[in-house]
């Protein structure tokens, strides 16, 4: 088994699930976005019926208490931009990825791991980002 990673940046899939996941397999310090937080609070939004509004009010609330995410800043946003170029240089198309590519961009511009459970959504961003498959 590889060592693990001090720190790293969980994305949204990997929080939801953050409870089915063996801990050795995450950072030691995870790390959540901003972007994972927005998109945290669409779930309770969207939710079709209260029994799901009140378990992704809980996952929510749970994530609110225990992280401190990492913003989009400047830095992430101009990451961005490389990514998405990335992304069209490998024949793939970015809009569907926003959300992903922009939790990458925040990973990215401070050099942690992407820890994820959908590797395929990080296709075509090379070196840029350290994408870790759990």
């Amino acid at each position: 088994m590889a060592e693990r990673h001090e720190a790293g940046v969980l994305d949204t899939c990997t929080y939801i699930d953050l409870g089915l996941l063996d801990s050795s397999a995450l950072p030691k310090i995870p790390e959540l976005t901003a972007v994972t937080m927005a998109e945290l609070h669409q779930g309770v939004a969207m939710a079709k019926d209260a029994e799901v509004r009140a378990a992704r009010t809980e996952k929510l609330g749970a994530a609110i208490v225990d992280f401190a995410p990492l913003p989009f800043d400047g830095d992430a946003a101009a990451r961005y931009g490389t990514l998405v170029a990335l992304v069209l240089a490998a024949n793939r198309d970015p809009r569907p990825r926003r959300m992903d590519l922009m939790i990458a961009a925040i990973a990215s511009s401070r050099a942690l791991p992407l820890y994820t459970r959908n590797e395929a959504d990080f296709t075509g961003l090379g070196n840029m980002v350290e994408v870790v498959g759990i």
